[in-house]
């Protein structure tokens, strides 16, 4: 029996697609790049993308993307910049639940720190440490440079969880 060959909409409509996944790629640097399932003509291309201003030039430039996209692997390619939004997604929610954790142990100092070490199930004595730091100083600048330093510390921690709750055990 015949193949039924997709019409010419649902070829463009295909094309298309995949274009827009390559224009994803646009912007990445070399390294990024390179960690992403790419052949060297699509890489090579996007990176010659990111470099292009003339407005006409970048769209031929993704054209091309589009094109070499056709020979790529879309599934390996959608699901390493999947996994990458997942990673970002991560950063970003650690990033404001520290700076919501700086604010509360400066603000609340000890029991702030204490439910922060529950939560987290360590008992680091740094927090406190810089806790009594931020306390001694009145110097506003070095104030500044403590509540980084408790910033820093509680970041770098949620961080770590969080790497680790993606890892299967």
């Amino acid at each position: 029996m015949a193949q039924i060959k997709p019409s010419k909409t649902a070829r463009k409509r295909e094309h298309l697609l995949l274009q827009e996944l390559g224009e994803r790629l646009i912007g990445f640097t070399t390294v990024e790049l390179q960690e992403l399932p790419l052949d060297e003509r699509l890489r090579d291309a996007v990176l010659v993308a990111s470099a292009i201003t003339a407005k006409g030039a970048l769209r031929r430039q993704k054209q091309l993307i589009g094109k070499l996209m056709r020979e790529a692997d879309e599934d390996a390619i959608r699901q390493a910049l999947d996994a990458r939004s997942a990673d970002d997604r991560i950063a970003k929610r650690a990033f404001a639940e520290a700076e919501r954790w700086r604010d509360r142990i400066v603000s609340e100092g000890r029991a702030a720190i204490e439910a922060y070490q529950e939560a987290m199930g360590t008992a680091d004595d740094t927090l406190s440490e810089l806790m009594t730091e931020l306390q001694r100083t009145a110097n506003e600048r070095a104030a500044k440079s403590i509540r980084r330093q408790i910033f820093k510390n509680v970041h770098g921690a949620l961080l770590v969880r969080a790497r680790d709750d993606r890892i299967p055990q």
